[in-house]
């Protein structure tokens, strides 16, 4: 039954189990580099906001504008302005290797905004209150709003490993491997429509897992 509703995914099946670790890879090296960076951002940008225990206009408007510039160009765009860069970085600009840099640099700043957004779910009260009690900046982010806020981190990571998979699809359409690569190559290119009904299925499952693994982990911390 399988064979005729999908003829091709016999034969394509174990090129469809590498672009599916493939696209693991991406999202994990770079998931894992975005979050190093993108969480320290965002609690940076909200201690700096107004009204904040580190209040900074300057650094604020800074981050905020650098933050919001790359995140409004399109990641086909920023993938191909940052080719050079790359190139200097990663040693190459295609492939999976050479997917790496600009799929980090894309995810960084959206997950900076999201966590940024998510502790300002921190009450200003409970912060005011430690402040009083001697805490200095340092340990009123430690031991205050990352505690707090570690849900909110939770859900805000998860938001921003999702749209890195949607990033991957699109790196995968100018050739970096993965699903993406998959679905142009097979489906699209290839004429091969159940290759791309079979990507699609697949890139909704992941979503559904991600997204569930990521509600339960909000949900433990949370309660």
């Amino acid at each position: 039954m399988l064979s005729q509703y999908f003829p091709n995914m016999v034969e394509l099946y174990p090129e469809l189990l590498k672009s599916l670790w493939e696209t693991f890879f991406m999202i994990g090296i770079s998931g894992f580099f975005s979050t190093l960076i993108g969480i320290p951002l965002g609690v940076v940008m909200l201690i700096t906001s107004k009204g904040h225990i580190l209040e900074n206009t300057f650094v604020y408007s800074t981050l905020s504008k650098i933050v919001n510039a790359v995140r409004s160009v399109p990641a086909i765009i920023l993938f191909a302005a940052l080719t050079g860069i790359t190139r200097m970085v990663m040693g190459t600009s295609i492939g999976l290797k050479g997917s790496l840099f600009p799929l980090t640099i894309a995810c960084i700043p959206f997950l900076a905004k999201q966590v940024e957004l998510a502790l300002y779910s921190v009450d200003l009260g409970v912060i005011e209150a430690y402040t009083a009690m001697g805490f200095s900046p340092f340990q009123i982010v430690i031991k205050v709003i990352l505690r707090e806020g570690l849900g909110g981190i939770i859900n805000a990571i998860t938001v921003s490993l999702i749209s890195l998979l949607s990033f991957s699809a699109i790196a995968g359409s100018i050739g970096s491997g993965g699903l993406g690569y998959f679905a142009i190559r097979y489906g699209y290119q290839g004429f091969k429509q159940d290759a791309m009904i079979v990507t699609v299925v697949v890139i909704l499952l992941i979503v559904y897992l991600l997204q569930g693994i990521g509600d339960f982990l909000a949900r433990k911390v949370t309660h």
